[in-house]
C-alpha cells in the first residue's frame, strides 16, 4: 500500500535534484537525473555500451558527469603517484639532472597549487553570486509584498 506521503517525498526528490543537481543532489539517493547527465548517458551507450553503463552507475550514485574527469585524474595520479608526473611533465622527459628535476618538479607542484586555488575561488565566487542573487530576490519579493498590503491578505 502506498501512501499519499511517499509521492510527496519523490516529488521533494525530484525538486531537489533539479535545483541543486550540480552540489550533490538534496539527499536524494536514486540519482542525478539531469538533462546533461541523460544525455551523456545515452551518447555514452551509443559509443560503447560500457562507457554508457560506467557513466549510468555514476548518474545513479548521485554525482554529475561534469565531475568524471577530475574523478579520473585524482584516480590516476593516487595509482602512479608523482613520480608519474615528474616525468610526463609536459612532455618532458627527465634531463638526468637531478638538480634541474628537483626544480622542475616544484614548479609544477607550485603551479598545481595556484590552479587549485584558482578553483577554489570561483568555486566561493559562485557560490557569493548565488547568494547574492537569493538576497536580491529575497529585497524584491519584500518590497512588493509592503507596496501592495491589501492585495496579499486573500
Amino acid at each position: 500500500m502506498v501512501s499519499t506521503n511517499d509521492s510527496t517525498a519523490d516529488n521533494d526528490c525530484v525538486f531537489s535534484r533539479r535545483s541543486h543537481h550540480r552540489s550533490g543532489g538534496g539527499g536524494c539517493s536514486r540519482g542525478n537525473w539531469s538533462v546533461m547527465n541523460i544525455a551523456t548517458m545515452v551518447l555514452g551507450f551509443m559509443l560503447f555500451w560500457p562507457l554508457g553503463l560506467v557513466i549510468l552507475f555514476w548518474i545513479i550514485s548521485g554525482r554529475d558527469v561534469r565531475d568524471i574527469p577530475d574523478a579520473i585524474k585524482q584516480k590516476w595520479s593516487d595509482m602512479f603517484g608523482s613520480s608519474q608526473r615528474r616525468a610526463s611533465f609536459h612532455g618532458y622527459s627527465n634531463s638526468e639532472n637531478a638538480v634541474f628535476d628537483e626544480f622542475q618538479q616544484t614548479q609544477f607542484d607550485r603551479i598545481s597549487e595556484i590552479k587549485e586555488e584558482i578553483k577554489n575561488r570561483a568555486r566561493s565566487f559562485g557560490d557569493f553570486r548565488a547568494n547574492a542573487r537569493r538576497r536580491a530576490q529575497e529585497k524584491e519579493f519584500q518590497d512588493f509584498m509592503s507596496s501592495n498590503p491589501d492585495q496579499h491578505d486573500d
